[in-house]
This record gives C-alpha cells, structure tokens and sequence, in this order.
C-alpha cells in the first residue's frame, strides 16, 4: 500500500500596508500645492480686473456718444427751424377767380395780449450771450388743422415739450445753457430742465456772413460778443465737452482736445473729473431760414 502524497496547499502571503501612503500628503507638498493655487488665483484676478477695466472703459465711452448725439439732436431740431415763418395762404380779402392765383405771405406777428411772446424774424431768430454760454432759437408758432380735432392745433414744440395748447405765444422759444456740469434747456417761460449731465465745457461760435462788400459775400466765425447783426448769423457751431462716470488708472500724458483744439493732460484735472475720460463733441448747424432776412432784408 502505498502512503498517500500529501497536497501541496497554497500558502497565502499578507503583504503589510505601505505605511508611507497610510499618511496625508508631506508639508512641503502642501505649501507647494497652496502656492501654485495662489498664483493661479492672481493671475485670474489680475485677467478679471483688466476685464472689468477695459468693459467699464467702453461702456463709460458708450454712454457719453449716447449722450452727445441725444443734446446734438435736441439742439439740431430748434436751431434748424430757427427762423421759420408761417406761410398764410390767404392773406387778403380780394376776389380771385382761381385759388390758385391766391396771393401768399409769410408772417411775423405782434401778440394780441402783451404777456406772450411775438416773432421778430430779426431779432428772435437766434441770439446769444457769451458769459454764461447760452444761446436761444426761436421761430414762429401758429396752429393747423389735424384729422383728430375740430380745432385747428400747434404741434411745434420746443426743447421741453412746451408750450402748452391754450398758451397765447406766437414764438416757440428754446434757451441752452451750461449750469454746473448740466446742460439745461427752458423756454416759453417754463422751468429749466437738465438736458444731459457729466459736461466740463459748452461753447456756442456763430458762422456769420459778411456782406460789407457787394457781390463779395464771406463768412467768418464770431463769439457771441463779437456778433452786431444776429440777423446775419448763418450757421452755428456747438462744441460739447463730456467726462465719464468711471475712475480709470491713466497713464502719464493721458490727454485730450477740448473746444478750443488745446491738449488737455487728464492727469491733472481734479474733482469730479480726476481720472475720468474726456471726449469733445462739435457740430454745426446751419440755420435754414435766416438767409434773405440778414443778408438782403
């Protein structure tokens, strides 16, 4: 008989742990771990802050465009009507055998009540005064028949919405000025109201024609001091000077023109302009019915 072979059996061997990863990482790793995230965060914040730079300085840019073209606009309606007369069609009594041979004429009116304001094309047109900047444009005011009332209506406005419907004027009257840092607009008596904010400098020059010598008219730009015949004015420049609202860190030598075509360093300017930027904004608009009047009549 033969003794049996004994099984081999199979040993199992426990391996003991690593007692290296049975720990947290090593200080040293740590500190590294800490620093790399800490640079990672500046240079995020550093990008942020450039972002955030850069988007207030287009916006601040954005909205002083918004604002010039809107008190461009304003002012491009009153004074490109300035001037203006009533065309009465029917100015006579006499008998005609055809309308269409009905003499016409333009009127320049007296108020019937004294308190209310008349249209001298002359004198009423356009005028300025030079210090405080301000200039007023004004033109005839007359009502019309309109589809939706019995009544004839006035539908010409100045540059606050005014006058009123039962308001006696015979002027529609708009009176720019600079108060502060405003642009301010009233006329026909009523409050002044703020046109647009955030402005350094309004300057108002006249494009005057010089008819002194016969068949050689000229045109030459005048302040307001220096205009003797309003009637004469053609044309006028209006130069805007705007600041934004964002504070930005400016360069050394950071400037700017303003009306006058001077360099000005925003560095150095203070208050409410310390590190803000500046951008002028100038027009002219022509005065569209002032030709004969200040030339021939």
């Amino acid at each position: 008989m033969k003794p049996k072979t004994p099984k081999a059996t199979s040993m199992k061997i426990h391996r003991l742990p690593n007692r290296r990863s049975s720990y947290g990482v090593t200080l040293i790793e740590l500190l590294v771990g800490l620093a790399i995230g800490l640079v990672v965060i500046g240079v995020a914040m550093g990008a942020l802050m450039v972002s955030r730079g850069v988007t207030g300085t287009v916006s601040d840019t954005s909205s002083m465009n918004q604002q010039a073209a809107y008190a461009m606009r304003v002012i491009g309606m009153q004074l490109r009507q300035a001037g203006s007369l009533r065309l009465n069609l029917e100015p006579g009594t006499a008998a005609i055998e055809s309308r269409y041979l009905s003499p016409v004429a333009f009127e320049a009116v007296t108020p019937a009540s004294g308190t209310a304001l008349g249209f001298t094309p002359q004198t009423d047109s356009i005028s300025g005064t030079e210090s405080p900047t301000s200039f007023t444009a004004g033109y005839r005011r007359y009502a019309e028949p309109v589809f939706i009332s019995a009544s004839a209506q006035t539908l010409v406005r100045n540059c606050v919405g005014g006058p009123s419907d039962t308001n006696l004027d015979e002027r529609i009257e708009s009176v720019f000025r600079l108060t502060g840092s405003q642009l301010m607009c009233n006329g026909n008596g009523s409050a002044a109201q703020p046109v647009i904010q955030n402005v350094a400098n309004f300057e108002v020059r006249y494009r005057v024609q010089d008819n002194t010598t016969i068949g050689l008219p000229k045109m030459r730009t005048a302040s307001a001091a220096d205009v003797t015949n309003w009637a004469q004015v053609q044309a006028v420049e209006v130069c805007i000077e705007l600041y934004g609202t964002e504070r930005i860190s400016m360069p050394a030598g950071s400037t700017y023109k303003n009306c006058a075509g001077a360099a000005i360093d925003m560095t150095t300017l203070t208050g409410d302009r310390a590190s803000r930027s500046h951008i002028t904004y100038k027009n002219v608009f022509q005065l569209r019915s002032q030709g004969l009047i200040g030339s021939v009549l």
